[in-house]
């Protein structure tokens, strides 16, 4: 009896899943267990298993489809057997329904957090077979680039024409890209910069400090504008004209970005949003990081960061302002006894928000542990649904970044983010004398609809007293 395999449900939140590798073809024996495909959803990748013994005898959507969840993807059966019923093109409504609410044991399960997998298989992995070229391709094209292949060659201004992939059918993947950066001496952040804006190219090395490669080199490299004579002055040549618009690149909006793109804008349409900013002396967190900095590594304190610090900060001043620690239904308000705190991970697949959960409950160092933890996963796709849920309030830390001010949006049902910005100094009188002091800015957003303007300054007036005298927290 034929058995359908279907996209496995990620959570409430998940609609969907982009599947970026079929690790069986039509035709292929399969076993209970066996991974046929990988999926991408908007928070982590997954490997869709077959729950039956069999041929698997049909394949209904191809590699980068954005499949919904519950959607019957493949069919599992003897060989020989009618599989026209399940096509989810053409299959009438009850046998959709059948297949979504079948038994479990004849369909595939959401797989554990275990099973997470990256988003490239193994190199041990056999080799697949390639798919059919796309339409309009050529042999000397280059091959199709994964969506973590292709974010994290941006970055880095390597372009993945001349790559030549090793994932499926040909695919260029993320170790391709790492290979191929492997080679090459790491450029500046301007240099960087300018390959992307500009479509420049650099060479294997530049001459930066330890052979980085700044955008000196990547005018002198080539195109458009000076070689470097013998004397080392640099001789200006006439740049050949330029086509209009130039080359350009048409991705498709799918996975974290779209998901990310869809809860933005409708955060912004539910919620009466408004934004409170002030800044707190930062004194006291810099005077204690510099102690963990020159103190002994034995307990692992000197990776404590000053957004770790915030972190722990925020989880417990929440705890006196329950209004901001809660969650708005619509038409009922959800308050919090306990702190779960979100923060903003920048990864190559999109922006995440990973949760620290019971935050009230942890130790400075614990809090910085587990927050390393969530990012690491989060960048290696590894973050499961469950770490990616269930946040009562969130901070997002743009300070690195020198943003002294910036509007953060909430990410519903949640009715508070705090930003965190940029230390600077400022000067303020103490004793009679003008002194100048290191401030750090803080943006906290909020939905009016449930939380007024004093509750909220009362959150930012307690978390700036907070950070003034932070040892003193430590201690309770």
């Amino acid at each position: 009896m034929a058995v359908p395999v279907v996209m496995p449900k990620q959570g409430n939140s998940v609609e969907s899943c982009v599947i970026i590798g079929w690790n069986k073809k039509e035709g292929d024996p399969v076993s209970p267990g066996d991974v046929l495909c990988e999926a991408e959803t908007d928070k982590a990748v997954i490997e869709v298993e077959a729950g039956a013994e069999g041929i698997l005898l049909k394949t209904f959507f191809q590699v980068d489809d954005d499949v919904p969840v519950q959607t019957v993807i493949a069919v599992i059966g003897e060989a020989g057997e009618d599989v026209s019923g399940f096509d989810p093109g053409t299959a009438p409504a009850d046998a959709a329904g059948a297949a979504e609410a079948g038994p479990s044991e004849e369909t595939v399960s959401p797989p554990s957090p275990s099973t997470l997998a990256p988003s490239e298989p193994a190199l041990s992995e056999p080799a697949l077979s390639a798919p059919n070229p796309a339409p309009g391709a050529s042999a000397g094209d280059a091959g199709p680039v994964s969506p973590r292949a292709r974010n994290i060659a941006a970055a880095a201004g390597l372009d993945t024409a001349g790559l030549t992939g090793t994932g499926p059918g040909g695919r260029i993947i993320e170790r391709d890209v790492k290979a191929a950066l492997s080679d090459r001496e790491p450029l500046t952040p301007a240099a960087v910069e300018q390959m992307i804006s500009r479509g420049l190219s650099a060479p294997a090395q530049g001459t930066g400090l330890g052979g980085r490669v700044t955008t000196a080199d990547l005018i002198s490299s080539g195109s458009p504008a000076a070689a470097v004579n013998a004397g080392g002055a640099a001789s200006v040549t006439a740049a050949a004209p330029l086509e209009f618009p130039g080359p350009l690149e048409e991705v498709a909006v799918k996975g974290v970005r779209k998901v990310v793109a869809a809860r933005m804008k409708e955060s912004l349409a539910v919620t009466a949003q408004l934004t409170n900013s002030a800044s707190g002396d930062a004194s006291a967190l810099l005077a204690y990081r510099k102690k963990l900095k020159a103190g002994p590594d034995e307990r692992g304190l000197k990776d404590i960061s000053l957004n770790d610090m915030l972190l722990y900060l925020v989880s417990r001043v929440l705890l006196n302002h329950p209004v901001l620690n809660a969650h708005w239904t619509g038409s009922t308000m959800k308050f919090f006894s306990h702190v779960h705190l979100g923060f903003a991970v920048d990864t190559p697949r999109g922006l995440l928000v990973p949760v620290i959960r019971n935050a009230q409950a942890l130790t400075l160092a614990g809090i910085s542990r587990e927050a390393r933890r969530l990012a690491e996963a989060c960048r290696e796709g590894k973050a499961g649904t469950e770490e990616l849920s269930g946040a009562t309030f969130t901070v997002s830390n743009l300070g690195a970044f020198g943003i002294e001010s910036f509007t953060p949006i909430i990410n519903p049902p949640e009715v508070g983010i705090l930003g965190v910005c940029a230390t600077q100094l400022k000067p303020v009188e103490k004793d009679g004398e003008v002194v100048f002091r290191p401030f750090m800015g803080l943006s906290l957003t909020y939905d009016h609809q449930m939380v007024d303007g004093v509750p909220a300054s009362r959150f930012l007036a307690d978390l700036r007293n907070a950070m003034e005298k932070f040892e003193l927290y430590l201690a309770g």
